[in-house]
């Protein structure tokens, strides 16, 4: 049998919606006015409260603030009944928090569809706590829900491989069997244009996966992986992924995110490449490769002009004379294939 509180000043009114309440098999506490309501409903935790408004000591609005303080109470299901109708009183209730809105004079259906709905609103929250409990508990610990999760079942899983500077990890063209993820090192992707003019799609650091043309379809890679330095991976094959894939639904939302961000940086990198000069195309290749290779912006980066040109999507003549220009304005220091940025701030204007 369900308890409920009534709080109403009014006695007539309070015994006789008391009496209809208990006639509908429900349990029901009554208090003349709202400070004996509140402190009922401390020390009794009803099922639900039906709550006059306008009441000497304290108002149902009073009531209802009070409940909201204390976590034994703030979640029990709270009806207003008041024979006031305007408007800006509904809002208000409501905006307080109240479940239901019941005004005077009401009718015994009225007062109690109102009553088992809330009623059954709670249940049914309830059940879904439960639930929600109970799949927590019964989860399986080896499921993988993020990127961070899929990384270390790479590092567990996956097949080791070390190359050295400049080696091909794999070339356009042929057939993608691994998914990798770089534990140590730079890796540059990069395609041949119609004139056979490099350009660099991306770059990829320690942490980073790449190599994913698709993860369900045998596409064969879209472009050639090349170790910019002596490099080590890791990598797990199409179908082994296929099959964490389709058992950690999670994950997969995390990769559509990755491609997503992966898919916005390509564009605007060719945003830049069409738009930006020369100067700032430079400029911005110089950190990108600055922030890929080393732990310090101020380390030297040894890179050949060919990819910094590449990347920057200029020909190597006219990289070659910007980066005299930059090394006259005193921003980078140039010594054989080593760059090493003097003046970070002045570069970072530039881009």
């Amino acid at each position: 049998m369900k308890n409920v509180l009534l709080i109403e000043d009014d006695a007539v009114l309070r015994e006789n919606t008391a009496e209809l309440l208990e006639l509908a098999n429900y349990k029901v506490t009554t208090a003349a006015n709202g400070i004996i309501g509140l402190e009922m409903a401390k020390q009794h935790a009803p099922d639900i409260i039906v709550c006059d408004i306008m009441m000497p000591e304290l108002d149902g609005y009073g009531v209802l603030n009070g409940l909201s303080k204390k976590d034994e109470t703030k979640y029990i299901p709270f009806i207003f009944l008041s024979a006031k109708t305007e408007r800006q009183d509904v809002r208000k209730g409501m905006d307080l928090g109240a479940d239901d809105y019941i005004t005077k004079p009401f009718n015994e259906d009225e007062l109690i569809s109102a009553i088992e709905s809330r009623l059954a609103k709670v249940s049914i929250l309830k059940d879904l706590r439960v639930t929600k409990t109970e799949n927590e508990e019964n989860r399986d610990d080896n499921e993988l829900r993020t990127l961070s999760d899929l990384k270390n079942f790479f590092d567990d899983n996956g097949t080791l491989f070390s190359l050295s500077k400049d080696e091909i990890i794999y070339s356009e063209g042929q057939n993608s069997n691994y998914i990798y993820l770089v534990i140590k090192g730079v890796v540059k992707c990069h395609k041949l244009d119609q004139q056979g003019k490099e350009l660099t799609t991306a770059l990829h650091k320690e942490d980073d996966l790449f190599g994913y043309t698709s993860f369900t379809q045998n596409i064969p890679y879209q472009e050639t992986a090349t170790a910019i330095k002596a490099v080590e991976l890791v990598g797990i094959s199409k179908n082994e992924l296929k099959q964490v894939l389709n058992s950690n639904h999670k994950l997969t939302l995390e990769l559509i995110q990755l491609l997503t961000d992966d898919i916005s940086g390509v564009k605007n990198q060719l945003l830049q490449m069409a738009y930006s000069s020369v100067n700032k195309k430079t400029a911005v290749t110089i950190l990108k490769f600055a922030e890929k290779l080393n732990r310090k912006p101020e380390d030297p980066i040894k890179i050949s002009r060919n990819d910094l040109a590449s990347v920057a999507g200029i020909a190597t003549e006219t990289l070659i004379r910007t980066m005299s220009n930059f090394k006259k304005q005193g921003l980078i220091e140039v010594e054989g294939r080593n760059i090493r940025i003097l003046d970070l701030e002045g570069l970072q204007e530039i881009s």
